[in-house]
């Protein structure tokens, strides 16, 4: 088992694009993981339970296969 994830790693993980994973990030969709700082760069760093989070998120509000959006439930 690993013990960190890149978000690309994460992305195809869980099946979207690594693109709709930082989408729901900078819209606060789901938490931000732990961040490293080296000079000129800025990483996140994924964990197990990072992964779950967004795994249960788009469990809770996507339809399987092509990612589209559930229906809103009246």
């Amino acid at each position: 088992m690993k013990h960190h994830y890149s978000t690309s790693e994460v992305a195809i993980e869980i099946g979207v694009s690594r693109r709709t994973l930082s989408r729901w990030l900078r819209q606060g969709k789901i938490e931000e993981p732990q961040r490293i700082e080296y000079p000129g760069v800025d990483s996140r760093l994924w964990n197990e339970p990072d992964v779950e989070r967004v795994r249960k998120y788009k469990k809770q509000n996507y339809r399987k296969g092509r990612g589209r959006k559930k229906a809103a439930q009246t």
